[in-house]
């Protein structure tokens, strides 16, 4: 049954009570899901066409017509629309391809490694769920990270002729493309009639400011393209008759959706799971046998997804370089109160203007809806509060929001003391590794569906109500623009990359390295220096690096039973000390005990060779490394170069002062 808001209590067009198709029912979403109850039901004003409320007996026999078939050039338009403003968004990219993400550059190199390491699955055959490119020996449990095998995959054609850099591109712009056609397919046809109300709503779904804002650096999060569909099919999981498929249907969306990002897939969930809960009650007398079929279309798609997933989710949480949850300090980032009714740096409101103390980064911009969409949604919240629906929705967004402040909620920036919902999760296994500013983000989708249903009553208005027709349009009109305009987004922010030395490039490090020896960048590659990924990724992951910037276990020596995540490798002398010196830190006295650990770093990386290239503080780290070393390095191919390979496979070699080359 399509959304009108009005044949939702069975009027015909002509006003009279329509005898139910209880097959059609079946077929669809029926209307205390997907319908507003609206005021105006009675009035004998049709609001479709009497050959769309009753449809003639020869279309019943074609039987009804595939979604993707009746495809008009005006969803073809909004399609495009999507294309136009993902292109428009991250054109900064395109146009200065020398270029990367100004606030997020470390993630940017972190998903083009996992765009080679994908192509690397293909071409090489290599094991998908863990690699040893990076954080050598150790290597990176590529489940516990997004590891996005769904993209990087199918992408493989790209990343090889274009590399990952291009192909990077590629993954965020259509990441968003995609997602707002997927958005517009599915609330076009499934929850309103209005492809207008169909369009605001992918609109915001799309570009939100938490959308946006994760745009910067996290396209794994912005590919949400597969949400609207989960949530149609497992609404639909109540067709009688149909457990099996509509349940096979679901479980492939689910495990495809796991290989983009669990994080999006789990936050859906949950909301679905309060969504159904909610409307099973609601419905329980009308609708007595609806709960047993749909209780047997999830038991399917539960049981194939699980059996699918079973090997990954079990490298995921006890293969090697597996985590338990994640840091604490990361576990406390909750979104600040007064975000909700601030405006984000990527919008037109606040013109590239920080706020400070109310996101932890530009990228984590969670809440961020400004004044006039809070005020739009609560009121088309209690405009529309007779339907379970509505308020159901309106519970998950409450519910979310509440999540996303943290175990102690701070309003712009003090912490005010009082506990949140989160401080009784956080140390919860599986909640322990959610982010909880990031429950704001789910948020986004519930306005968007909000917003869609609230522009198709105020149309129904408009044509059921001729005498305010007037009134109704520009109140509907002043209240979606003054909501949606300050929060249009701006282009993404870029800045000069680093350029890949051309050591590098020339393939000159094949000399140094082989199978059983690595590249040693200093410093080592962390979140403050990434560039060594890029260099790996361009090789096509064929130079095999030490160090990284990914999720892996502390290993914390103090606490043996510790495996929170970090963002690096265990901290090693030699690492930490090109760290603190490229902070900027006074340069220690280097003695033979630090030239000692520094040759046991080199040789539990299987060091070939260390390189330097240019960049802040490099004068200082060239002195360091040559004096821990004793040598010299050649510069080759636009960097400096230490051949340490006959050092480190001599078990005999020592460095000191007294013996230094």
């Amino acid at each position: 049954m399509t959304i009108t808001g009005i044949d939702s209590t069975g009027q015909s067009a002509g006003g009279h009570a329509a005898l139910p198709n209880r097959e059609a029912g079946a077929e669809d979403l029926d209307a205390e899901l997907i319908a507003l109850e609206s005021e105006v039901a009675a009035t004998p004003v049709a609001v479709k066409p009497a050959a769309r409320a009753v449809p003639d007996r020869a279309a019943e026999e074609r039987g009804p017509t595939r979604w993707w078939r009746a495809l008009k050039w005006r969803d073809a338009l909004v399609i495009l629309s999507f294309v136009a403003i993902a292109l428009f968004l991250t054109a900064p990219l395109w146009l200065n391809l020398d270029h990367d993400l100004r606030d997020d550059p470390q993630d940017q190199a972190f998903f083009e490694w996992m765009l080679a390491h994908g192509a690397r699955v293909l071409t090489d055959g290599a094991y998908p769920f863990f690699s040893d490119r990076m954080n050598y020996p150790d290597g990176v449990n590529m489940m516990a990270n997004t590891s996005v095998l769904a993209v990087s995959l199918p992408m493989t054609p790209i990343t090889l002729m274009f590399g990952p850099h291009v192909a990077f591109n590629v993954f965020l712009t259509m990441a968003l493309a995609c997602t707002g056609a997927s958005w517009y397919l599915v609330l076009s046809r499934q929850f309103v009639a209005s492809r207008l109300a169909a369009w605001v709503g992918a609109l915001f779904c799309t570009f939100a400011p938490s959308m946006v804002s994760h745009a910067g650096g996290h396209p794994n999060i912005v590919s949400q393209f597969l949400v609207p569909l989960i949530i149609w099919r497992t609404l639909a999981l109540r067709t009688p008759g149909r457990a099996v498929r509509g349940g096979l249907i679901l479980a492939g969306l689910l495990v495809w959706q796991a290989f983009i990002n669990l994080e999006v897939l789990f936050m859906a969930a949950v909301g679905l799971g309060v969504f159904c809960a909610i409307m099973a009650v609601a419905r329980r007398r009308a609708h007595p046998g609806e709960i047993r079929t749909f209780l047997r279309g999830l038991g399917v798609a539960g049981s194939v997804t699980l059996a699918v997933l079973a090997y990954p989710l079990s490298v995921q949480f006890f293969g090697p370089q597996s985590y338990e949850g994640l840091a604490p300090f990361v576990r406390h980032f909750g979104a600040d109160l007064a975000s909700f009714t601030a405006y984000a740096q990527r919008s037109i409101a606040a013109q590239g203007q920080a706020t400070p103390g109310l996101a932890q980064n530009p990228s984590e911009e969670n809440a961020f809806f400004g004044w006039g969409l809070v005020i739009l949604f609560f009121g088309l919240l209690f405009w529309m509060r007779r339907t379970a629906a509505v308020v159901a929705l309106g519970g998950i967004a409450v519910l979310f929001a509440a999540m996303s402040l943290g175990p102690r909620i701070y309003l712009r920036g003090i912490n005010t003391g009082i506990p949140g919902v989160w401080s009784v999760l956080h140390n919860v296994p599986v909640l322990n590794s959610a982010v909880p500013t990031r429950w704001a983000m789910a948020i986004a989708p519930v306005i968007g569906i909000v917003l869609a249903l609230g522009v198709q009553r105020g149309i129904d208005l408009v044509r059921t109500q001729p005498t305010t027709r007037g009134p109704v349009r520009v109140a509907m009109i002043t209240a979606v623009v003054m909501a949606l305009v300050p929060l249009v987004p701006t282009p993404l922010t870029t800045k000069p990359m680093e350029p890949v030395p051309d050591f590098v490039t020339s393939g000159a490090w094949r000399e140094y390295v082989d199978d059983n020896h690595t590249v040693v960048a200093l410093p080592l590659p962390d979140s403050s220096y990434p560039d060594p990924l890029r260099w790996s990724a361009y090789t096509q992951q064929d130079m095999r690096i030490a160090g990284a910037y990914a999720l892996l276990p502390s290993q914390n020596p103090l606490d043996p039973t510790d495996r929170t995540a970090l963002f690096s490798p265990p901290w090693r002398p030699t690492s930490g000390l090109m760290a603190s010196i490229k902070q900027g830190n006074p340069i220690p006295e280097i003695t033979d005990t630090r030239r000692e650990m520094a040759l046991a770093d080199l040789r539990f990386w299987k060091a070939g060779v260390v390189v330097l290239a240019p960049q802040d503080r490099d004068d200082e780290m060239l002195l360091v490394m040559t004096d821990l070393l004793g040598f010299q390095p050649t510069w080759t191919g636009g960097a400096w170069v230490w051949n340490v390979r006959s050092l480190v496979d001599d078990p005999s070699a020592a460095l000191t002062a007294a013996n230094a080359r």
